[in-house]
C-alpha cells in the first residue's frame, strides 16, 4: 500500500502552473508517486504477517534522514531513548510517532500498528521541495514541503497518524485502494488522525478543529487545511491548490477515474457521518464514537471491498452490540441517514 496525504488532485492542479518552480516541484512529486504507487501494486500485502514476540508497551521509534535524496530508510539519526536531536523535524516525527503509538494502546489496547509491537520507522528530509508524506507498506516517509505551498510535513501531528493508520488497516481489513473501499481507506486514517491530535491535546468533541493538515500549508495559501471532517468542501479555495471538492453527502458523490476512483475526495462523506456521530455522542470522542470505528475496523467483518453502505451497517451492529438501543446506535444512524448512505 502506497498512501499520501496531499491528494493527486491538488497536485495535478499545480502542474498546470504558470510559475515555473511550483509547476516543476508539483510535477516532480506526482512523477514519484506514481512510480510508488505503481511498485506497491507489484509487491501489495494482503493479510500482513505479524513479526514474532512478545508485545511492548514502549514504542520502538527510529528516524533516518534521507539527505533530500529519494532514497530510504537514509542515515539512522535518531533511535528510542535518544535525547532529543538537534534537528526540529527529527524531534517532531519522534515525538508524534510516539503519539500515535500512546493513543492506539491506551485508547484501544492496540500494539503499534500491527498489534504486535511493530516497529515504527520514519525518513525526513526526503527529497528536495518533495510536497508530500507517505506511509510505503513498512515506514513513514516525510517531505520538507516548497516553503511556499506546503511547508514541512511533521508539522501535523493527524497527518503522522493519518499515515500510521493506513498500516492499521493494513493490518486488519485491509480496505481495497480504489472505489469506495479506498474512500473508507483514506476516511479511516482521516478519523483515527484526528482523534490521535484529539487524545494528544485532551480535546472533546466540540473543542477539536476537525481538520486535517491543520498548519501545514504555506503562508501565502487561501486555506486552514487539507480537509475537513466537519464542512466536508471548505478545507481552502486557493488560486493555486483550486477549491476543496470534498462531499459531504451522497447528492455530491464524485464519480471519476482519477486518484483511484476517487478516494481523497469521496472519502468526505464518511467522514463527516463519523464527525455528526462524535458530535452527537459529545465527549472524548475515541471512546464512544471512535470504539464503534475502530471496533469496526478490526473486527473481522469487514470485507477488503466493502462499499459505505457496507461499513455503515457495520458500524450500527458494532454500537448496538456495544451499547444496546441507547443513544450511541441513534446517533449512528442518524449521521449516515444525514450523509445518504442507507444502513440497511
Amino acid at each position: 500500500m502506497f498512501c499520501t496525504i496531499v491528494p493527486p488532485h491538488i497536485l495535478d492542479r499545480l502542474a498546470q502552473s504558470e510559475d515555473p518552480e511550483l509547476s516543476g516541484n508539483a510535477q516532480r512529486t506526482l512523477e514519484h508517486d506514481s512510480l510508488h504507487r505503481t511498485r506497491r501494486r507489484v509487491t501489495a500485502l494482503r493479510g500482513a504477517v505479524a513479526p514474532a514476540g512478545t508485545p511492548s508497551d514502549q514504542p520502538q521509534r527510529t528516524i533516518y534522514d534521507a539527505g533530500h535524496q529519494e532514497t530510504t530508510p537514509g542515515t539512522k539519526v535518531h533511535s528510542e531513548g535518544d535525547g532529543p536531536a538537534k534537528d526540529a523535524t527529527v524531534n517532531r516525527a519522534n515525538s508524534a510517532l510516539g503519539a500515535t503509538f500512546d493513543f492506539y494502546l491506551k485508547a484501544y489496547g492496540r500494539h503499534s500498528i500491527d498489534d504486535a509491537g511493530l516497529p515504527l520507522d520514519a525518513t525526513v528530509h526526503y527529497g528536495t521541495n518533495y510536497d508530500n508524506a507517505f506511509w510505503d507498506g513498512s515506514q513513514m516517509v516525510f517531505g520538507d514541503g516548497d516553503g511556499q505551498l506546503f511547508v514541512d510535513f511533521t508539522v501535523s501531528v493527524d497527518v503522522i497518524g493519518h499515515e500510521l493508520t493506513h498500516g492499521v488497516t493494513q493490518h486488519t481489513a485491509n480496505l481495497e485502494y480504489y472505489g469506495q473501499s479506498g474512500a473508507l481507506n483514506e476516511s479511516l486514517s482521516d478519523v483515527f488522525g484526528s482523534l490521535i491530535k484529539q487524545y494528544a491535546l485532551g480535546q472533546t468533541a466540540d473543542q477539536a478543529d476537525w481538520l486535517i493538515g491543520q498548519g501545514l500549508l504555506g503562508p501565502h495559501i487561501h486555506g486552514v487545511a487539507l480537509r475537513s471532517m466537519k464542512a466536508p468542501g471548505t478545507a481552502y479555495d486557493d488560486p493555486h491548490l483550486g477549491k476543496d471538492p470534498q462531499p459531504a453527502t451522497m447528492d455530491d458523490y464524485v464519480r471519476t477515474s482519477r486518484d483511484n476512483g476517487g478516494v481523497h475526495t469521496n472519502s468526505g462523506i464518511p467522514n463527516h457521518a463519523f464527525y455528526l456521530v462524535a458530535s452527537a455522542l459529545g465527549g472524548h470522542a475515541w471512546e464512544r464514537a471512535g470504539k464503534i470505528w475502530y471496533a469496526t475496523l478490526t473486527g473481522g467483518e469487514l470485507a477488503s471491498d466493502a462499499d459505505f453502505a457496507e461499513f455503515a451497517r457495520l458500524t450500527a451492529a458494532t454500537a448496538r452490540s456495544l451499547y444496546g438501543e441507547g443513544d450511541a446506535i441513534q446517533a449512528v444512524l442518524k449521521a449516515w441517514s444525514q450523509v445518504g448512505v442507507p444502513t440497511s
